[in-house]
């Protein structure tokens, strides 16, 4: 049902201050768990999904994100003749041909929803996916993937959802549902950060989207929400009561909210015991560190 979903928006323009100073001179997108930046973990989820277009919402000082996925022949000469083929192999898989990658400034921090409209003349008249580097999601099959799978059945809006506790409804998109069983439910309203008294259900929208171009034109309007912000959750809403067509999907995978210090570090522990050759090393470390730990 409906067009195949090729194209993927990144906002990446946020300035990261709550990783400051780090993020003083390196875009927070760049930032690595274990040895790979967060902005790699999300393009290879995009690309396991079936996405050839890539689009990045920027701002002013990120040009080392645009860098990161350019060529880097100085280098990759220097791992050939050192006979370093596997990390050689490991930096290709970073570079981006020519074309792939679209960059748009967005000069103002005016929300979410404001960042994807930037897009909107790259993206014209067909589904996209919006992909927020910030949540990083390990899972068997990359949630993105899993998403447009459920998409094809569909078509319309999809977001992904998890629950989360009642007391932290205030820091998400919070859907309205009359009955959440299964993956997959139809979505009756959103609410954007509601007051634990008002919200819902503890179901949150989770940063991956598949979107339809009606949410792009209810964008047009620029109508601010919460937080004085242009909301994406209030155009999604605003399709729900025109078309009625938006779909909760509750993904299978742990998700890291890597916005904040304590989700990157959860991450990097998780990742990093995730990884064969770091492994042993890094849980006799917890386990010395953190006595009594299984």
């Amino acid at each position: 049902m409906g067009n195949k979903v090729t194209t993927a928006i990144f906002p990446v323009a946020g300035m990261g201050t709550r990783f400051l100073p780090a993020t003083k001179s390196v875009p927070k997108e760049i930032m690595t768990l274990v040895d790979r930046p967060l902005i790699q973990y999300a393009i290879d989820e995009a690309r396991a999904a079936g996405i050839t277009e890539f689009i990045f919402v920027t701002s002013r000082g990120k040009g080392a994100l645009e860098d990161y996925f350019d060529l880097a022949p100085t280098l990759e000469q220097s791992l050939a003749d050192s006979g370093k083929t596997e990390l050689l192999e490991i930096l290709r898989k970073t570079n981006m041909d020519s074309g792939q990658i679209a960059y748009i400034r967005q000069h103002k921090a005016l929300g979410l929803g404001h960042a994807v409209w930037c897009a909107r003349r790259l993206v014209g008249d067909q589904p996209f996916a919006v992909i927020l580097p910030d949540d990083v999601i390990a899972a068997e099959k990359p949630c993105l993937q899993q998403m447009v799978e459920a998409y094809e059945e569909t078509g319309g809006n999809m977001v992904a959802a998890m629950e989360v506790p009642t007391e932290r409804t205030s820091a998400y998109g919070i859907l309205d549902v009359e009955t959440a069983e299964g993956n997959l439910f139809p979505v009756r309203g959103m609410v954007e950060k509601p007051k634990a008294e008002d919200a819902p259900s503890n179901l949150a929208v989770i940063g991956r989207y598949i979107l339809s171009p009606t949410v792009m034109r209810n964008l047009d309007s620029k109508s601010t929400g919460a937080g004085g912000e242009i909301q994406l959750t209030d155009a999604i809403a605003a399709d729900i009561a025109k078309e009625n067509n938006v779909h909760g999907f509750r993904f299978e995978g742990q998700r890291f909210d890597c916005g904040s210090k304590s989700g990157f570090l959860q991450a990097t522990v998780a990742f990093g015991l995730d990884r064969p050759e770091l492994r042993d090393d890094l849980a006799a470390y917890l386990k010395d560190l953190v006595p009594g730990l299984a």
